[in-house]
């Protein structure tokens, strides 16, 4: 019934049917960049049709779906037998389906495969970040299987597999797999040398039987997973099958499904091991070292994943901005609405050229790649997942009431965005893995000198903040506590770099005046007023044919 005075006006029409990938200059101009050029129009058709599927009415309506319907843990079956199975809503293996069908759990054969991979996740995964998790897994566990060449050989086609099968099968009947991985337990959380779940070596070689428990298994309805086990030679790296080669469920009880904050649409556990059966992954003592470039992968997906819910929520605000109309106006033309706009916008634009320009790392594979991987991955690690919760709380209410409504999307984005600060290792332990890349591996810190003086004498601002950083490196009096200011310093400065280098002077010039040149403030909306601040919010808005 219409009522006289429920007029609906100044209401923002919802941000769908574009194409999340065109519209993203940052995006679309890295891949152009750093892709082979015989590759480009192919790559750039692959990313608009998904670019497409993700700003598509379905596919929000798709996350929405999934979040709202939490994963349910089904322990036991009817009968009393013991299950250990995971339901989704529909929705969340939609979701799932179209990543993999996309290829965003293959990377490592392909070329160009790493930047295709990182900016379709960014791409997809800003329709919903839970489902994530897994591909993210799935895509890290191959540079570990390759420790143990007849695992990877029978594993990584269905890894990298583009069909989705959900159901729990024998693997040789598994068209593609997905993987997940254990390692933190109740006692040691990071510290993974003190787990104490046990691997005891049968007759068998290579395989071993675990009894332990997990206290957080990424992704318990996965097919394996990759867990670490103190065998007699120390610390190992096993492969752990849901289901063994006979059809037969292989022990592995959930204990509980954790209730987490945000990435509520994935499920997140607490396993116990009682004579689960595992096959070891590289040599008995070396289970860090063999896990260790699946982290590294995962590492890089909490950057790009953390850059895609910064794009989506200036995505967000910038199109609520120019819609929206208060005092006289659209809040876009407001001069300190832009200039909140412009700032969320360089952060964000900052976040992706770095995420792409670690992609290009992985696929160029050269020296200086291998080792410039090596300590900016724990840099932009620590830095872009730090600023995420900040973009998102100020694109938040850039939204004001509307934004605090679950209706708009906002606050899922909010709650998801401490998530990939704390997964794959904290602030801390990112922090101090820069300090032992430097101290251990000297030519990773000299390619990372290298990378950011190839834009040497562009920008005074950028080259006094280098000086400022060798100085600060240089001292080493007190440098585990200083370890934050440092890798913060470190990851400012390659983002400056590459902003110089690749980005349109009205945004490299203001990331260097603001967070170089120190013309900022503590919170966003600070810029200086001088700048063209416009030109950094029309580059951000994302364009709705």
């Amino acid at each position: 019934m219409a009522v006289p005075t429920h007029t609906v006006t100044n209401q923002v029409p919802p941000l769908v049917a574009y194409d999340v990938y065109a519209s993203d200059p940052a995006l679309t101009e890295g891949v152009a960049r750093h892709a082979a050029p015989e590759r480009l129009d192919e790559i750039t058709s692959e990313l608009s049709e998904l670019g497409r599927s993700a700003g598509s009415a379905q596919a929000r309506r798709w996350g929405e779906e999934a979040n709202a319907c939490s994963p349910v843990l089904r322990t036991h079956d009817r009968y009393g037998h013991r299950i250990d199975e995971v339901d989704f809503h529909p929705s969340w293996h939609r979701l799932l389906g179209h990543a993999v069908s996309a290829g965003l759990t293959t990377a490592w054969a392909r070329p160009d495969g790493h930047l295709r991979r990182t900016a379709g996740f960014i791409t997809w995964t800003q329709a919903e970040a839970g489902h994530g998790c897994p591909l993210s897994m799935t895509h890290a566990a191959v540079p570990a299987l390759r420790a143990e060449p007849s695992l990877a050989a029978e594993w990584e086609p269905r890894l990298t597999s583009r069909t989705y099968e959900p159901e729990l099968m024998a693997p040789g009947a598994k068209p593609g797999a997905l993987f997940g991985m254990g390692m933190t337990e109740k006692q040691g959380g990071s510290d993974v040398r003190a787990n104490t779940t046990r691997a005891e070596p049968l007759a068998e070689e290579g395989c071993y039987v675990l009894t332990g428990h997990k206290w957080f298994c990424s992704a318990p309805m996965s097919d394996g997973f990759l867990v670490l086990a103190q065998a007699p030679g120390g610390l190992t790296c096993f492969l752990l099958p849901r289901v063994l080669p006979d059809g037969t469920r292989n022990p592995f009880a959930i204990q509980r499904l954790k209730d987490k904050l945000g990435n509520r649409s994935n499920a997140s556990s607490e396993v116990e091991f009682s004579g689960t059966w595992a096959r070891r992954v590289g040599e008995e003592g070396r289970g860090v070292a063999t896990i260790i470039e699946m982290v590294a992968a995962t590492r890089l997906d909490c950057v790009s994943g953390s850059a895609a819910l910064m794009r989506q929520a200036v995505a967000q605000a910038t199109h609520h901005a120019a819609y929206r109309e208060a005092f006289g106006g659209p809040l876009i033309d407001k001069p300190l609405m832009r200039n909140v706009l412009a700032d969320l916008a360089l952060e964000s634009e900052a976040a992706t050229t770095l995420a792409l320009r670690l992609a290009a790392a992985y696929d160029a594979d050269g020296e200086h790649e291998r080792h410039l991987r090596r300590i900016a991955v724990p840099v932009a690690k620590y830095w872009v997942t730090k600023r995420c919760p900040a973009v998102a709380g100020e694109a938040l209410e850039c939204l004001g009431g509307n934004g605090y409504v679950e209706e708009s999307g906002m606050p899922r984005l909010f709650r998801e965005s401490p998530l990939n600060s704390i997964w794959e290792g904290s602030g801390n332990v990112q922090a101090l893995d820069v300090l032992r890349a430097m101290q251990r591996e000297p030519q990773a810190l000299n390619a990372f000198l290298v990378e950011i003086g190839q834009a040497r004498g562009a920008d005074h601002r950028l080259d006094a903040a280098v000086k400022d950083l060798l100085t600060e490196l240089g001292d080493l009096e007190g440098i585990e506590a200083r370890a934050r200011r440092v890798v913060e310093r470190m990851a400012v400065v390659l983002q400056g770099s590459l902003l110089v280098r690749y980005a349109p002077a009205p945004v490299s010039d203001a990331f260097c005046a603001s967070r170089l040149g120190g013309d900022w403030g503590t919170a966003f909306g600070t810029l200086p007023h001088t700048l063209d601040l416009a030109a950094v919010v029309d580059r951000a808005r994302p364009v709705v044919e």
